[in-house]
């Protein structure tokens, strides 16, 4: 079905259920007032539902997909606990861990924003940055710290960093600090905590592994589940194009143009491929950035602003550099690789459709990807629908594995024209006799392979076979040794 002939179905509409107030929440006039300038007056359900329990004292495990709000839901009620006392020197009163810079960034600005009234210090501890400027201003004492763990662990080795008084810890995406390998740099840090402290731990889904933190971290917490994890927001459209390898480049050239596209993230799964396909988007005339872990955080930021500026039309990025980016208004979400795993695939296209708007999100894959498909079908419940673009030779699902030896963009390895056959080697008797002191050493020469036998697909060889090293084909020395400088006045 070509992209422009699919029907977008919206939802029925209902009759509006009575939402809750920002004011029912028992939050303080000076954050009520900044939440009223931010034009915020209803709380989305994970705010409603935690915002009171964490300001009880309870701890709280809140489960809900990404782009529900869950930064405001503990951001908030945080600012009223620690609006009523102050922070001493390198004691940080309450903590909030992150798995990135990005959402470390996003944290630090809720806290700007919800608390332009409160006379509340933060700080952030994040890589990328000088530590001697986020030491002098942990030294003056901060109300709120958001660091990334490894940053953490290294300011707090060095003594720059004492967390007796932190009252309060937010583990902030831990299926996220999972996927990235925190957990025990997280186990690590909740030693260093006073047992006796509040714990808010927040997850997009809810595995196994999770669950065995949340009962390791968590005292008798509150859970709150907002929606079913990992479903799609019904406001986004999708759509899944079956192509050659070869012609992944040229679909997603052709999706970018019919598409009604404002702005888009393409999603790749490996950093390599995010700055390949970001400079074949640039070479075709496309205002486009790259984003991944391995770009210095002064291009990061830079890319990221120009983006949200509109400079930038297209943003290339990988998983764990897009975690947490929030593009109010974005248009469409393109998975050039299908994700690995099929949680990443909601956390992807959840960053467009959000506040009720219509999103577009379309993936691209290959004959040799339908395991990857349909385990997300089978986490969202829903099949993906299946599109065809106009130009381009469209594919089905392929039972054969995928061919070795097969690069993207490039023709098959096998295909290569072979190299020719090296020279034969003199026999190794042959090539032992000593050479004339005269005449100079025999030119190495490449060898054969020999004294091998094939028996289908085994070899079996002798000693070194055929590949003797070179070194051991050298004439052996047959002049007399030099005497060093120091013993040629010796006598005998």
């Amino acid at each position: 079905m070509p992209i422009s002939d699919i029907e977008i179905v919206t939802p029925p509409e209902t009759e509006d259920a009575p939402q809750p107030l920002f004011s029912e929440l028992g939050l303080s006039a000076p954050i009520q007032q900044a939440i009223e300038e931010m034009g915020y007056r209803h709380p989305t359900p994970i705010q409603a539902q935690a915002i009171p329990y964490v300001l009880m004292g309870r701890d709280v495990l809140g489960v809900a997909q990404t782009g529900t709000g869950k930064t405001a839901s503990f951001t908030l009620p945080m600012l009223e606990i620690l609006s009523g006392s102050r922070a001493r020197a390198r004691m940080p009163r309450s903590l909030i861990l992150e798995p990135t810079r990005e959402l470390a960034l996003q944290v630090a600005e809720n806290f700007v924003n919800y608390g332009k009234h409160l006379k509340l210090t933060h700080a952030l501890l994040i890589g990328g940055e000088s530590m001697a400027e986020q030491k002098e201003v942990l030294n003056r004492g901060v109300d709120v710290l958001i660091a990334t763990p490894g940053r953490l662990i290294d300011l707090f080795e060095r003594g720059g960093l004492l967390l007796t008084q932190t009252k309060l810890l937010v583990i902030d995406e831990a299926d996220r600090m999972l996927d990235m390998g925190f957990i025990p740099d997280i186990e690590k840090i909740v030693s260093m905590l006073s047992p006796l402290r509040q714990t808010l731990f927040f997850s997009a889904t809810m595995a196994p592994e999770i669950r065995r933190l949340a009962d390791m971290f968590l005292h008798n917490p509150k859970e709150i589940t907002v929606s079913r994890p990992s479903s799609v927001a019904s406001t986004i459209e999708t759509g899944l194009v079956i192509v050659e390898e070869d012609d992944k480049r040229r679909a997603l050239r052709k999706l970018l143009r019919e598409s009604d596209m404002q702005n888009a993230i393409i999603f790749c799964n490996r950093k390599r491929d995010v700055d390949v396909l970001c400079k074949s988007l640039i070479k075709h005339g496309f205002s486009a950035g790259a984003l991944h872990g391995d770009l210095p955080q002064s291009v990061r930021f830079s890319t990221l602003e120009a983006f949200k500026s509109g400079e930038l039309k297209l943003l290339v990025c990988s998983d764990i550099a897009a975690r947490g980016i929030d593009i109010g208004g974005l248009s469409h979400v393109f998975n050039f690789d299908l994700p690995f795993h099929a949680e990443d695939y909601v956390h992807r296209i959840g960053r467009t459709g959000r506040a009720g708007r219509t999103g577009h999100a379309y993936s691209l894959a290959t004959p040799y990807e339908q395991p990857l498909a349909e385990a997300i079908e089978k986490l969202t419940g829903k099949p993906i629908t299946r599109l065809e673009v106009k130009g381009i030779d469209q594919a089905e699902w392929s039972d054969e594995p995928r061919p070795r030896g097969r690069k993207r963009g490039g023709k098959s390895t096998e295909q290569r024209t072979p190299a020719p056959a090296p020279a034969a080697r003199k026999p190794a008797a042959e090539s032992r006799k000593p050479a004339s002191p005269a005449a100079p050493p025999p030119a190495r020469q490449a060898t054969a392979p020999a004294a091998r036998e094939d028996h289908g697909n085994d070899r079996v060889q002798t000693g070194f076979g055929g590949d003797i090293p070179a070194f051991m084909l050298l004439p052996r020395r047959t002049a007399p040794v030099v005497p060093a400088p120091e013993d040629e006045n010796r006598s005998d």
